[in-house]
């Protein structure tokens, strides 16, 4: 059985779910009330492949919220995805995807140096980042949308925002071996990852925002956004792909211009309806179908009994890893989202 780990975009959207669900003095609570809930179980999960293999699994809410990623909460945070693991692992899930926030905060903050939660010791092995799958399906938006706007990858710019995190890199990986895309542009704050980034691949160019999105043809953000940053004047080409890859997903408030096409990255498309009611919750457009590329690597891994931390340690993700789980998505029926 898999697990998914997962939490909603801000306290404004909490309060908006617990009045939809009945919660009305939750509604009205302040962050304080969210800082104390426990994780727990609020779905159960359904999920039939192409082939017509079924597995079920448990979706596990952390009630984490990004607000408690402010310095005077940080302790909560990280107390907050440590419990949602342990919960996981007493459910017995054989593996879990930590979504959202939840694998940027294990790996930023190493809560790797701590395994004991309580009366509970973590068995990493059963928890998967899902940045693999998630790094595959933003490439192949990257190569099937192009298309649709006549954007030839051998002749455009790909600029690549958080270039250096486990998903960037991946990515700039995989564009530089998979594809013949003309140029990368390198976008990220740490010079030296993104020297180290220039001399593993032998090419890219490292750019500022301000330099290098004008020069993209097509922009996959996988950054968080720099707190003060506003983007919403730099001109970008048209027609422009750009690729949201972050969380929340809003680029398309803050680069709306003609000829530019968002896309949400890391969104895939399952073929069959899946009997869940989470993705309700999250507002998915078709929340029967779509959903986190991360939580389907759980998904493939247990259609796969691949029951392993498929995707773990930051820079870790190979192209051969890369193919291997995109082979396990087209052949249990889930595709890249290519609706703006």
């Amino acid at each position: 059985m898999f697990g998914l780990i997962g939490h909603l975009t801000n306290l404004e959207h909490a309060h908006a779910k617990a009045h939809e669900l009945g919660y009305l003095e939750e509604s009205e609570q302040g962050l304080d009330l969210w800082c104390a809930a426990p994780p727990q179980v609020v779905d159960h999960i359904t999920v039939t492949s192409a082939t017509g293999q079924k597995i079920e699994g448990k979706y596990v809410e952390s009630f984490f919220l990004p607000e408690m990623l402010s310095q005077r909460r940080i302790k909560t945070a990280i107390r907050k995805i440590l419990n949602a693991m342990a919960c996981a692992q007493k459910e017995h899930l054989d593996i879990t995807a930590l979504g959202g926030f939840s694998s940027i905060i294990f790996e930023n903050f190493n809560l790797s140096a701590n395994k004991q939660v309580r009366n509970v010791e973590l068995d990493f092995s059963r928890f998967t980042t899902g940045n693999t799958h998630t790094a595959y399906i933003i490439c192949r938006q990257v190569e099937q949308y192009a298309a649709t706007l006549g954007i030839k990858l051998s002749e455009a710019t790909v600029a690549v925002c958080g270039a250096t995190g486990d998903i960037g890199s991946a990515v700039c990986r995989w564009l530089d071996r998979k594809t013949d895309v003309q140029d990368l542009l390198l976008i990220a704050r740490n010079q030296e990852r993104l020297n180290n980034l220039q001399t593993e691949l032998g090419r890219g160019k490292i750019l500022g925002l301000e330099e290098a999105l004008p020069l993209a043809d097509i922009v996959v953000w996988v950054a968080s956004m720099p707190q003060g940053v506003d983007i919403s004047a730099i001109p970008l080409k048209n027609p422009c792909l750009l690729i949201d890859g972050g969380y929340p997903k809003n680029l398309d408030t803050k680069l709306a211009q003609e000829g530019v096409s968002v896309l949400k990255g890391g969104i895939v498309e399952h073929s069959l309806d899946i009997d869940w009611k989470i993705m309700e919750i999250v507002e998915m457009d078709v929340p029967g179908r779509q959903f986190f590329a991360c939580f389907a690597e759980a998904m493939l891994l247990e259609f796969e009994q691949w029951h392993t931390n498929f995707s773990w340690g930051r820079n870790q993700i190979t192209v051969e890893k890369m193919e291997q789980i995109g082979a396990a998505s087209v052949k249990h029926g889930f595709q890249p989202l290519l609706t703006v």
